[in-house]
């Protein structure tokens, strides 16, 4: 019997996240060195790297809202668009011969209505 299991996924994905963040932890000493090979003090260095991490989150995050506030109009028009009434039948719906039968320039004969005493037989 072995005792030898498999990784499962959220190993795989923190290790995968892990080297990324080496690989950019790596990058950056990199870019530092470039810098200060260039003759920047290495404060000046660090501090330019920190801008442009800080310029990075402030863009992501500027997205970010954009996005939240995008989604947040989609679900406002969703919620109303469900909130509508479909009862239309008021609207649509059949009158009576009496009630037509009190609006003004009421014609009998475009109705059928033999029972209305103007009613004219062609």
């Amino acid at each position: 019997m072995t005792t030898k299991t498999r990784p499962g996924n959220a190993e795989r994905l923190g290790r995968w996240l892990g080297g990324l963040w080496r690989g950019f932890m790596r990058q950056e000493r990199g870019v530092s060195g470039w810098l200060i090979a260039r003759g920047m003090p290495a404060g000046s260095a660090t501090a330019l790297l920190w801008i442009v991490k800080l310029a990075v989150l402030g863009a992501l995050l500027y997205a970010a809202f954009w996005i939240a506030l995008l989604l947040v109009f989609v679900v406002a028009a969703a919620w109303t668009a469900g909130q509508t009434s479909t009862d239309r039948e008021d609207e649509h719906s059949f009158t009576t011969l009496e009630t037509l039968r009190k609006k003004p320039g009421y014609d009998p004969n475009l109705y059928n209505d033999t029972s209305h005493e103007m009613y004219e037989e062609d």
